[in-house]
């Protein structure tokens, strides 16, 4: 069953085109925001805009933020200075209106656990008025892409965690919203759900959705986000797209194949030409750490000098999560 359900959902995911982000309408803009409990920043004057049509993600610790800017964005909570437009509406004073084109999913979504599945679903599209017509098809259809059709007249508080969490995201995509803003969609998934997960996200961008992404999941962030923000501590200290930032701020790890005699040679050869780096040699591999993009070609003229033949120079490629930890172990900021 799942099998088929990702198969369908692939079915209708087109190719989606690369746009430059600078030509698309704004969904979120945030100025300056900022809040505080108890005399501790949760949020400190963060600005970024998201443009529609764009998966972006919010990446940090416990604590940097994610969840109270979700909270500041539909209006539940309010700033201490700064503001937020969602949709082209200020989310103080036009919050019900914001919520009603949003689908948010919380790390504790509210459903009923003693309704059925079903049930849950109906009840929210009552909530939000949805012609019967029309919410029968949508509840049919979220029921089938997440996998739901056997238990889907079981009550909800016998599922497990996974199945907890998609009928949460099935709800929050029930009413069709222009902007999906999704906390932690995918804890507590297997495989085969996290990828359902995944391509619903992707199908409701290539639709013109706007998505925006709080995880602690670097592999999914990088898999899915056009753009993501690093915040600590409420602070944000980086963004742009995933391989911009690493090109920008993982200094380059390459793997460099010589004859073996000339490593001790190498060795010092790289280290003249790049001060810095650590160099690690076995059998005919020399592998160099944290020398800067810039400077591979210093390193391999100065090989070349030193009159070692280099028959292979192989980048290391790094990930988000790299990025992610050079920001937090270095305090680099954007």
């Amino acid at each position: 069953m799942a099998s088929s359900t990702i198969n369908s959902i692939r079915e209708h995911v087109p190719e989606i085109a690369t746009e430059d982000q600078e030509h698309r309408p704004v969904a979120i803009d945030i100025r300056e925001l900022s809040r505080r409990y108890n005399d501790q920043p949760a949020v400190r004057e963060l600005s970024l805009q998201i443009q529609s049509g764009e998966v972006f993600g919010l990446l940090g610790h416990n604590g940097a933020g994610k969840t109270t800017t979700i909270r500041l964005l539909t209006g539940l909570i309010a700033p201490d200075s700064g503001s937020s437009r969602v949709l082209g509406m200020d989310s103080m004073t036009h919050g019900a209106d914001i919520r009603a084109r949003t689908g948010v999913l919380t790390e504790t979504p509210a459903l009923d656990s003693r309704l059925t599945g079903r049930e849950n679903l109906q009840f929210f599209a009552d909530f939000f008025d949805i012609d019967p017509s029309r919410a029968r098809q949508r509840i049919d259809f979220l029921i089938d892409a997440f996998d739901l059709n056997e238990r889907e007249s079981d009550r909800v508080g016998s599922y497990s965690r996974g199945m907890h969490q998609r009928l949460a995201l099935a709800r929050a995509m029930l009413h069709e919203p222009e902007l999906l803003l999704l906390d932690e969609p995918t804890p507590g998934l297997d495989p085969i759900a996290t990828r359902i997960v995944h391509l619903m996200i992707r199908a409701f961008r290539s639709e013109g959705g706007t998505v925006l992404l709080c995880t602690h999941n670097l592999e999914e962030a990088e898999r899915l986000c056009d753009r993501v923000a690093v915040l600590e501590r409420g602070q944000l200290i980086a963004i742009g797209n995933p391989r911009e930032l690493t090109s920008r701020i993982v200094d380059q790890q390459i793997e460099i194949e010589i004859a073996p005699r000339y490593r001790d040679r190498a060795r010092t050869a790289i280290i003249g030409a790049v001060p810095g780096v650590t160099v690690a040699a076995a059998e005919n591999l020399v592998r160099v750490d944290g020398v800067p993009r810039e400077r591979i070609p210093d390193l391999v003229q100065a090989l070349a000098g030193a009159g070692i033949p280099v028959y292979r120079v192989t980048p290391r490629v790094s990930s988000l999560e790299d990025v992610y930890f050079a920001l937090h172990e270095d305090g680099r900021a954007s």
